[in-house]
């Protein structure tokens, strides 16, 4: 058989046979959310990593990273230092995945993170550090009970690695505090953070709609629809519940 014949004759088998297993889809699509390994869902609840004066610092921290305006919440009311928290009880915090093994040499920031601590253990040693230092050149006063121009000031300094705390690392917790403190405010509501999605109605981000193409190719508009979550919307409602 040459193989024209071969190819033309394997394309008509599949598609007789993808024909007859054909059906027509009405009402609704045969779909359920989460029918694969969906992530836990961030319910309300207790702390799970940080304690009550953690918790405090690293909502004071997300609310100046991102502050509240007159249209939008800010880093604590929009549940960033939640989605920290639920990240750090869980295998983000514990390293899971990356290898952990001796040897344990200091190298540059280029190189990556060459602690033997997990991430979940620096942050605690870090915020520990914090306190110690917010107590002893601020009259007593922890970071939460600074004021917002007092607050931004040290921010500034880890930032910048003039603030040296005792053992620990200014400038990285900073930075760690930075990227975790943008993922929950941007990410899926499911994960803690983004309350309502606030962030992606600011952006105009549709979320996880089913389908937005006809608006691909509309540049500098905003999207008209409201976005969609993992989940979907609150007033949505599920098939069978």
């Amino acid at each position: 058989m040459r193989r024209r014949d071969l190819l033309t004759t394997t394309a008509s088998l599949v598609v007789a046979q993808g024909a007859a297993r054909a059906g027509v889809i009405k009402g609704a699509l045969p779909w359920e959310p989460g029918a694969g390994v969906p992530p836990d869902r961030v319910v309300p609840g207790p702390w799970q990593f940080f304690t009550a004066d953690e918790a405090a610092a690293v909502e004071a921290m997300v609310d100046r990273v991102i502050p509240p305006d007159p249209e939008t919440p800010g880093g604590k009311d929009a549940g960033c230092a939640v989605f920290i928290d639920r990240q750090l009880a869980g295998a983000y915090g514990k390293d899971a995945g990356l290898y952990r093994s001796a040897p344990f040499q200091q190298g540059t920031r280029q190189q990556g993170d060459q602690s033997p601590a997990t991430l979940a253990e620096r942050y605690r040693q870090n915020l520990a550090a914090l306190d110690r230092y917010c107590r002893a050149s601020r009259a007593g006063k922890t970071f939460a009970q600074l004021d917002d121009s007092a607050k931004d000031e040290i921010l500034g300094g880890l930032e910048k690695d003039a603030v040296q705390l005792d053992q620990g690392d200014g400038a990285w917790f900073f930075a760690q505090l930075l990227k975790d403190t943008k993922e929950g405010f941007f990410a899926d509501p499911i994960y803690g953070g983004n309350r309502e999605m606030v962030a992606w109605k600011m952006i105009g981000f549709p979320g996880a709609r089913y389908d937005y193409r006809d608006w691909i190719d509309h540049h500098n508009e905003r999207y008209p629809l409201p976005p969609v979550a993992m989940t979907g919307r609150p007033e949505w409602k599920t098939r069978g519940r």
